[in-house]
């Protein structure tokens, strides 16, 4: 009766042989997926930084009209205002973000290849 159940042994060390790569390659993956959530979020909030600042600048604009019966000039003043402010703060925050990822890219990134650009190899340059 052993032998019946030598096969069945062989089948799962295969299967925790595979399940422990298959969590290691998961494990690798994290950080690289990490970072892509990262991006996304800081992308999300810059639209929305611009979007709320226009909202902003159209609501003032409206209340302004609505109490200095200054109708329609509230508004455009408003909305140029809350524009200009919102692109001011979009651009600010975008240059922060772009220096911290290329002083976080030089660590992370050392002879890691991205995908992108030419298949050719890589050459030194003095």
């Amino acid at each position: 009766m052993p032998k019946a159940d030598e096969p069945n042994d062989k089948a799962l060390k295969s299967l925790d042989a595979r399940l422990d790569a298959f969590e290691a390659k998961k494990a690798a993956e994290q950080p690289i997926r990490a970072e892509n959530e990262k991006s996304s979020q800081d992308g999300y909030r810059l639209l929305a930084d611009l979007i709320g600042g226009v909202l902003v600048g159209l609501g003032f604009g409206w209340l302004l009209d609505r109490f200095a019966h200054t109708a329609p000039w509230g508004m455009v003043g408003g909305l140029l205002i809350g524009m200009g402010v919102s692109i001011f703060s979009v651009v600010r925050k975008a240059t922060k973000l772009s220096a911290q990822a290329s002083t976080q890219a030089p660590k992370e990134q050392v002879g890691e290849d991205t995908g992108g650009g030419s298949t050719a190899p890589k050459q030194k340059r003095d």
